[in-house]
């Protein structure tokens, strides 16, 4: 299964190869060219009718994860963490290091040892490490080195009928989106690019976004959802089960009006749910993307995903499923010239 081999990767900003394979060979004999910039983000490309706009796909590779910064005397790792992390989550932990992908395991000092103040606070990195089973520094050094990213193993798992378990879904569902219209064939030039560096500050949508410079965007993307039992309904950002969600705001950008207008028109017309996303701190690729050159309309559709940044999220399948479908809605309607007389083609 597509979702199961791309969230199962292990692909931490900067080091994102395991799944840029997984993605190559995926769209091998569907896409007309694909290549790899300088930064590593992957570019595919399927020619079209050049009287119509340029669209250009995004969803990012990367993952957050941590580095490994220092290995003591008696083995142990310290690390720092790699994009934005709950730390909450982090406590005994199995994770991979490396590029052999050695096994070890988040620890800290153990509960009945701690002082009753310690108890009721997140432990900060410092008190946190990475144990693989080495007596000493010398014998950790054999099997990692400092700057060797470190990886959660979480394996891909449904639950019920319609919920998914899995690390990484931000934003490897995108990249699944992504894929799967690709495959498709629309009479435009149209750009599907996967990302890197993203959770460390959409620095592959910086470079990639000035070198195609199209005439549209969207970003394919997980985005929150806190729609459980200690959060206020107001604060859910999205709900799981009501359909892709649509943001019209977040911390790096404003969507374009009459996209994100059309967008709805196109999940109306259609029967397709969706929803708005609330919250608005977090940013993504449409943060740069929307500021190359002399601007490009960006909007960004989003799978709702809880427990976001941690190693383990549940997507609803049905979200998923909803999403491809309305991206290829829209796509089919850039196609058949049915944005033409939108403002954003102005």
């Amino acid at each position: 299964m597509l979702l199961k081999k791309l969230t199962e990767a292990i692909s931490v900003s900067s080091q994102e190869t395991e799944v840029r394979d997984i993605i190559k060979e995926e769209l091998a004999d569907d896409v007309d060219q694909i290549t790899t910039d300088a930064l590593g983000n992957l570019i595919a490309y399927q020619p079209g009718d050049e009287s119509k706009p340029t669209l250009m796909l995004a969803a990012h590779m990367d993952e957050i994860g941590l580095m490994i910064t220092d290995i003591t005397s008696d083995g142990l790792l310290s690390f720092k963490p790699i994009g934005s992390i709950d730390k909450r989550m982090l406590v005994s932990k199995k994770v991979v290091v490396g590029e052999d992908k050695v096994t070890g395991v988040i620890g800290a000092k153990a509960i009945h040892l701690q002082k009753p103040q310690e108890r009721k606070k997140v432990l900060d990195y410092k008190k946190l490490y990475i144990d693989i089973g080495a007596k000493n520094k010398k014998q950790a050094k054999k099997a990692v080195n400092i700057g060797d990213m470190v990886g959660f193993t979480t394996q891909y798992q449904q639950l019920g009928d319609n919920t998914a378990k899995a690390k990484a879904v931000d934003d490897r569902v995108g990249c699944a989106t992504l894929i799967q219209i690709l495959k498709n064939n629309y009479d435009f030039p149209l750009y599907g690019v996967f990302t890197v560096q993203e959770e460390v500050g959409a620095r592959g949508a910086t470079a990639v976004s000035y070198d195609i410079n199209p005439d549209l965007s969207l970003v394919l993307e997980g985005t929150t959802a806190s729609d459980v039992p200690d959060s206020e309904e107001q604060s859910y950002s999205t709900t799981l089960g009501q359909g892709p969600a649509l943001t019209m705001r977040d911390g790096a950008m404003i969507a374009n009006k009459d996209l994100v207008q059309q967008i709805i028109e196109i999940a109306d017309r259609e029967e397709i749910s969706y929803q708005f996303r609330k919250s608005t701190r977090a940013g993504t690729d449409g943060g740069t993307i929307h500021l190359t050159k002399e601007g490009i309309p960006t909007a960004t559709i989003s799978v709702p995903s809880r427990y976001i940044h941690s190693p383990a999220s549940l997507i609803n399948l049905n979200d998923f499923q909803n999403t491809i479908k309305l991206v290829d809605q829209f796509c089919q309607e850039l196609a058949t010239g049915g944005l033409s007389s939108c403002k954003i083609m102005m």
